[in-house]
Formats: structure tokens, sequence, C-alpha cells
């Protein structure tokens, strides 16, 4: 039986595009929001649409640069709980749909912009993509071989956790404001400040050790043997997470090196360790040391390929894997929600949308015409 997401009654209008807006609006749409996305048609053209974070969304086209255009977007606002966009800061005054005109029409609005170095500060005009935020910030230094240069992460951190997801909780949370004082606000969220807050735990052992934290050189990355990676003889991997010492201690007993227990952190013996611990894991293959070490309480894993996690069980069990039926009738393979909430639990109620499909519906609800739309069409309003 479908239960109502804890967003039911929630309208978003989202102006964003590429990933973090639309990333952020889909996690709204799951929980139960309509979230209707705006896209100029010349878009398209880019090849950028991201269709795999639009379902349970609407889609329209709208050329914001014209009258037209910009009458049918102020109509939607007024009946808007939430407006996103990801423009370059400037944009949307050019366009005129920035949060002071946008509040005229709709004073209750949360308004929510998404971009690289923020609405203020020194870099307000500098572009960007995801590694120039992960890199302002810090953290690409801290990914990668000691020996070579910072190595850029095969997914897009800054756009989702730095951006998507502190937009999400912003939005949240000006929701819950609004529902206790009755008003909306603006919200700033920079990708670049979303990944220096990733940084308390290296700020700890800065100020611990009064040193930088290293590439490939810290507790929690790579210095020491309980909390590695290491390659088995069949070129796979797997990864060792023993911080504490009862995992770490249960490791070198099944390895036959119990002496290395009480010498996890110690410096002296660390390439001694490691260099055993290399050599040890590289005499078996992945799957023999996933039998091997299955029911065993020392932290380890399996490094998994994107193939594997699609046909995995447990992300099957835990309906982060799900199959969806396309349009046509074909299978699509689509990835979960997160969020699991008890009684208001997300869902993936429809695929994703295509880019305008929902142009004419949306229009007619708003009192158009069939000719006016054609009008519109016509004129490249939509």
């Amino acid at each position: 039986m479908f239960k109502p997401g804890a967003l039911n009654g929630i309208t978003v209008i989202d102006l964003s595009r590429l990933l973090p807006g639309p990333y952020c609006s889909m996690m709204l749409a799951d929980h139960g929001a309509r979230v209707i996305a705006i896209e100029s048609r010349k878009f398209i053209a880019d090849g950028l649409f991201f269709n795999t974070v639009n379902r349970n969304k609407e889609h329209i086209t709208l050329n914001l640069k014209t009258n037209e255009g910009k009458q049918i977007f102020f109509q939607l606002i007024e009946k808007a709980d939430v407006m996103l966009e990801g423009f370059r800061p400037g944009v949307v005054e050019r366009l005129g749909v920035d949060y002071e005109r946008v509040c005229k029409t709709n004073p209750k609005i949360i308004y929510c912009s998404i971009s690289g170095y923020g609405q203020t500060g020194a870099f307000v005009d500098r572009v960007g993509h995801d590694v120039n935020y992960l890199s302002t910030s810090g953290v690409l230094n801290l990914i990668g071989e000691p020996d070579r240069p910072p190595s850029i992460p095969g997914i897009q951190i800054a756009d989702i956790a730095g951006g998507a997801m502190n937009a999400a909780i912003g939005i949240l949370l000006a929701l819950f404001n609004r529902q206790n004082t009755g008003k909306g606000q603006y919200i700033d969220i920079s990708m670049t400040d979303g990944m220096v807050g990733f940084l308390p735990a290296a700020l700890y052992f800065q100020q611990l050790t009064g040193q930088d934290p290293r590439r490939a050189d810290a507790l929690l990355s790579h210095r020491y043997a309980c909390y590695n990676t290491y390659e088995t003889a069949d070129g796979r991997f797997l990864a060792i997470g023993a911080v504490e010492n009862r995992f770490w201690q249960k490791l070198c007993n099944h390895l036959g090196v119990p002496e290395y227990a009480a010498l996890q952190y110690d410096d002296s013996r660390r390439g001694e360790i490691l260099g055993y611990m290399r050599a040890t894991f590289k005499k078996k293959t992945l799957k023999e040391w996933d039998k091997e070490l299955a029911d065993m309480e020392i932290c380890w894993s399996r490094i998994q390929t994107f193939s594997e996690v699609l046909v995995d069980p447990l992300f099957r069990e835990r309906e982060m894997i799900l199959e969806l039926a396309g349009k046509a009738g074909q299978k699509q393979t689509a990835i979960g929600v997160p969020v699991k909430l008890s009684d208001t639990p997300g869902s993936v109620r429809s695929a994703a949308v295509d880019f305008g499909e929902s142009t004419s519906a949306i229009l007619k609800e708003l009192g158009y015409s069939e000719k006016e739309i054609k009008d519109f069409a016509e004129t490249e309003v939509i």
C-alpha cells in the first residue's frame, strides 16, 4: 500500500540543471514533494541532461528571457513552497527571478541558491566544477597516493555531498522554521563551503599533532596496516578498517602474527607490518578471502565494482537498487531512496521524466488553451 511521503503537499520549482540542484530536488521528490523542473530548450543541445536524477518529477521547458515565459514562471511561483536555482551568482537578477522579486509574488517562498563558491566573497564570480571545489577546500589534496598527484574521485562529491545534500538540509530547516514563524527565507549553499565542512577529523589531528594532514599518510588514510587496502591474488582488492585494537587483534591472530596486535600504531614497525599484510593478502583470491573472513569481526570488506553493486543481494534487499518499468515497458535499473522513514517512507513512484515532457500538461493546469500552448512553442516561449 502506498504511503504518503513526509513532504506531501510541498511544491518545489527547480530552475537548476546538471547534478547538484536536480539531485537535491530528486531527494525532495522521493519524499513526496511535487517538483516541477524548468529548463530552457537550448540546454538539451548540451547533452548533459542527467535523467537519472529526474525521477518522481515533472519537467517543462520555459524561456525566462521572454515576457510570456516569465509570466508563466511567476504563476507557478504563486503556489510554490520552495524555489531552487543553480546559476552563477548574478544570473537570476539578470533574468528577473531573483529572491527579492520572487518574494514580492510569494512572501513565504523558501529560495535556495546552489553555487560553487557562494553568493559572497572573493570567488563569487569564479567558474568551476566538482574538482575545483574539492581542490579549493583542501579535500582533493588528501585523496590519492603520497608520491603522486592528487586523485580526482570517480564520483561528484562536492556536487552531491557539498551542494545537493546541504541544500536539502537547508530547505528542510527553512520549512520547519516557516511552520513556526510563517516566514520564508533565502538559502546560500556553496559547494566549496560544503567540502570545508568535511574536514573536522583533519582539523582534530592537525591540532593534536601540529602538522597538516598528508595525502595517504594519516590514521584513517593508509598510514597504518589496520586501515588500508590490499591487492589479492586475482588482481582484486579488499579493505581493512580495524581501527579498534580488538578487531586488529583478531585479524593478527587469524593471520598467524599475534605479536603485531600490540604494534598497531607503532611507527618504528609500520613498514614491516604493512609489508607483511600486503604479501599475505596477495596469496589468495578475493573470493577465497571472502569465504575465509566473512564471519570474522574485523571490519573488512570487498572492494566491489560498479556492476557488482548493481546485483548485490544486500542492496536489492535494502531497495537501494531497483528495477522500474520504463515508458515502453522495458526494465530500467534505478538507485533507491537512502533515507528510510518508517511512517512516511520515500519511494520511486515514476521513472525519469523526459526533457520538457510535462510542459503542455502544466500549462493546461494553469489555464492555457491548446492554441496558446502551440503559439508558445512557435515563438520559443517553451
